[in-house]
């Protein structure tokens, strides 16, 4: 099952392409928060400081729990004018 992890406008083009990080991962790397996703994910890649994340279409902080089944989202700021 694993987790999916999607990444919108520049968080794109910083990771690249989603991602499906599958069970075996997710325990072999000790996988447990948001924060983990992003470093497992970005290789070494800062995360921007005013980056929204969602988990289950919630926004949430770094810090928050994952669990197989779960949808990650990593996206800029909305702006508008």
């Amino acid at each position: 099952m694993g987790i999916e992890v999607k990444f919108f406008a520049s968080m794109r083009d910083i990771i690249g392409e989603d991602r499906e990080i599958d069970s075996e991962i997710l325990n072999e790397k000790s996988i447990k928060n948001v924060d983990d996703i992003w470093n497992y994910c970005a290789e070494g890649k800062e995360r921007p400081a005013n980056v929204l994340i969602a988990v289950n279409m919630d926004y949430v902080d770094a810090q928050t729990l994952v669990k197989e089944g779960d949808e990650v989202a990593f996206f800029p700021p909305v702006t508008g004018g």
